[in-house]
C-alpha cells in the first residue's frame, strides 16, 4: 500500500497540517459460496478505496471494517455478523471521531450493510458532518458470489478462489427473491449460498469490473466534494 496514503501506517504529525478525505472500506465476514473466501466483500471494498486514493488527490484510506450486518448468511459456517444496530452505532461513532478529516466516504462492499449505512449517514449529516455512502453495482441476477464478485477476486486474490468448487446458485433476479431472503435468509433460497453463476468468471473481466467501479466511485466522490464544499468568500464589490 505504498502508492497511496494508508492511515494505519501514518503518524499523527503527518495529518496535523492537513485535512484530507477519509475513505473507510466497509465489508463483511460471511459465506460467499463454496469457492470464495469469507473476506470477499472486505477485500473488494479495500481495493476500491486504494484505487480511489491513487486516482483522487487528498484521500487517505482507513483500516477496513471487516464485520457488518450479515444475518441472512447466518446458517453458513464462518459467517460473523454484528447486526444492524451495532453496525449503525459503530459507523456513527467512527465518523464522529473523524472530525479532523474534511469528510468521510464509506465504501461499502456488502449489500446488507447499505440501509444501515444510509441511516447512520443521515444522522451524521444532520449533525453537520460530511459523509458519502457508496456501493458498487451488480446485475440483479448476479448479486452474491456469482460471476461479478468471482471475477473481481480472480483478479485480486486468485490464490483464494477455489475455481473447481464454483457452481451456479439461484439466478433469479434479486427483487424476486427479496421477500424470501428477508423471511428465511439465503440458505432456503440457495443451498450453496450463491446468487448468480460464477462458472464463467474471468480475471480479465474482474480487472474491467474493478476499473469501472473505481471510475464510478471517483466521479461520485468528486461530485460530492464539489457539492458539499463550503462556498468561497464573497469578493464581489
Amino acid at each position: 500500500m505504498s502508492e497511496h496514503r494508508n492511515l494505519g501506517a501514518m503518524r499523527w504529525p503527518e495529518l496535523a497540517a492537513r485535512a484530507p478525505t477519509l475513505a473507510i472500506p466497509l465489508g463483511a465476514t460471511e459465506q460467499h459460496g463454496p469457492h470464495l473466501p469469507l473476506r470477499t466483500d472486505t477485500a473488494i471494498a479495500e481495493e476500491l478505496c486504494i484505487r480511489l486514493a491513487r486516482r483522487v488527490p487528498e484521500v487517505v484510506v482507513a483500516p477496513a471494517v471487516p464485520y457488518g450486518a450479515s444475518g441472512e448468511h447466518a446458517e453458513f459456517p464462518g459467517t460473523l455478523s454484528i447486526g444492524h444496530e451495532a453496525l449503525r452505532l459503530l459507523l456513527v461513532e467512527l465518523v464522529r471521531s473523524a472530525d479532523h478529516f474534511a469528510g468521510v466516504v464509506l465504501v461499502n462492499g456488502h449489500g446488507g450493510n447499505l440501509p444501515t449505512a444510509h441511516r447512520a449517514a443521515a444522522l451524521l449529516r444532520s449533525e453537520g458532518r460530511r459523509v458519502l455512502v457508496w456501493s458498487p453495482d451488480a446485475p440483479a441476477d448476479d448479486s452474491h458470489a456469482g460471476g461479478t464478485e468471482t471475477s473481481a477476486m480472480l483478479h485480486l486474490h486468485p490464490d483464494e478462489v477455489a475455481a473447481d468448487a464454483a457452481a451456479a446458485g439461484n439466478t433469479a433476479p434479486l427483487p424476486k427473491l427479496m421477500d424470501r431472503l428477508r423471511a428465511g435468509g439465503v440458505r432456503p433460497v440457495s443451498p450453496n449460498g450463491v446468487l448468480g453463476d460464477p462458472t464463467t468468471a474471468d480475471a480479465t473481466d474482474g480487472d474491467a469490473i474493478l476499473h469501472r467501479w473505481t471510475g464510478s466511485l471517483a466521479r461520485a466522490v468528486a461530485r460530492w466534494r464539489r457539492e458539499s464544499s463550503p462556498p468561497g468568500p464573497d469578493i464581489a464589490g
